[in-house]
């Protein structure tokens, strides 16, 4: 007899009973994600590739958020405004007609992005103190920040740079202070379109900024102390230039001031006798040429100590600090090597101060105090950078360091 076929039932009808069913021993999970009750038994493979896509997942966001912090967390201030020379350039001069540039190799060997114009191997003063500060990238120089990039600062700082305006021209060209401030008054103009031309909202806005400037070196190595090239040496002595000096830059600070900036870092000049092109020169001198421009270096400071007396003093709302270059040099050196640089530089005819284009560099960079002549490696900046927003001597920073600026 031919087998009997029973009529193949209803599809819906079963995954109903079966579904039925599973309403009466499923377990619900916690939190009430999903449940088994959900799954009949042509999805119950697409519901377990899903359960282990949701566990995947949240293990994923769980181990990122681990590493969000530079991401998410909100920087102390809302932007970073840097004038300055070489110590702090961080591209300004590439494509200035001049010597003092460092987009070149060996500038840039431990940067993530190579040479960018960093006169060092690596991140300089103000990136360490940008980092500290909470940012989650490196202030753009205002040769190329664009669009909104500029709400959270502009570096404006330019190699052979000086508060006076022919300091280092036998380089080529450079930004001086003062046309590092007009660049300043381009930017806010632009933060204020920005903000809705809203005038009132945009000075609030750049009250709340930090402002660092570290500039005088090359008053004195590019202008002072070359009196082949200048004539300053002749008309002032050591008193008188340094006294002309804090002049300038009190006038250009009060314009700072008037731009909107309220709480300002102004940095002394370090120990620029013990820089190894000075070293170098003062060879045949010995150390009474190395402590005479210190001494003279030490007049400069001293001026700047009253710069910021006087501007706390009288003008409103705004705060300035004063960071000692000089006492973190003096307390912090760990470098074994302090006279001589990293990277390959000529020394005749006459001690230069760069690195040959592609020369050679030192291997254990991080003992090193100077990648140049006349620039500290990177290692070196972070000791200046991190003592300089939060002191460990008294001495580094007057009245107060950067950390403790940011928190007004």
């Amino acid at each position: 007899m031919a087998p009997r076929f029973e009529p193949r039932a209803n599809m819906e009808d079963l995954e109903a009973s079966f579904l039925d069913k599973k309403k009466k021993d499923s377990t619900k999970w916690k939190d009430g994600v999903f449940y088994y009750t959900l799954c009949s038994a042509y999805a119950l493979a697409f519901c377990i590739a899903l359960t282990l896509l949701m566990l995947l997942g949240f293990l994923l966001v769980s181990n990122l958020q681990k590493y969000r912090v530079t991401e998410t967390s909100q920087p102390q201030v809302p932007c970073f405004f840097i004038f300055g020379d070489s110590i702090s350039d961080n591209g300004n001069n590439n494509d200035l007609v001049t010597m003092a540039k460092a987009n070149y190799q060996p500038y840039g060997i431990d940067f993530p992005g190579g040479p960018t114009g960093r006169f060092t191997n690596g991140r300089n003063l103000v990136d360490i103190i940008a980092e500290l500060l909470g940012f989650a990238s490196y202030i753009p120089p205002f040769a190329t920040a664009r669009g909104e990039e500029i709400l959270k600062g502009v570096n404006y700082a330019s190699g052979a740079a000086g508060i006076r305006e022919e300091s280092g021209q036998e380089q080529g060209d450079r930004i001086c202070m003062d046309r590092q401030l007009q660049n300043h008054q381009i930017t806010v103009s632009n933060i204020v379109k920005l903000l809705g031309n809203n005038e009132s909202l945009a000075t609030a806005y750049l009250n709340k900024c930090i402002y660092s400037v570290a500039i005088g070196s090359n008053d004195y190595l590019n202008n002072y102390f070359l009196p082949q090239y200048y004539n300053t040496s002749s008309i002032y002595n050591e008193e008188q230039y340094a006294a002309v000096l804090a002049q300038q830059l009190y006038q250009q600070l009060l314009t700072l001031h008037k731009l909107g900036a309220r709480k300002v870092a102004l940095f002394g000049l370090g120990l620029l006798g013990y820089t190894p092109v000075e070293l170098a020169t003062c060879s045949t001198n010995g150390s009474s040429c190395v402590e005479n421009i210190d001494n003279v270096v030490a007049l400069f400071n001293d001026k700047l100590v009253s710069l910021v007396d006087d501007f706390n003093s009288n003008l409103p709302n705004a705060t300035f600090i004063f960071i000692n270059t000089t006492q973190i040099s003096l307390n912090s050196s760990s470098a074994e090597v302090t006279d001589v640089p990293c990277c390959e530089v000529l020394r005749y005819p006459q001690p230069e101060t760069q690195c040959v284009p592609l020369g050679k560099e030192c291997s254990n960079r991080s003992e090193y105090s100077f990648w140049d002549a006349v620039h500290p490696t990177e290692a070196a900046y972070v000791v200046y950078g991190e003592r300089a927003y939060r002191v460990e001597s008294p001495t580094d920073a007057y009245p107060f360091d950067i950390e403790s600026l940011a928190q007004l």
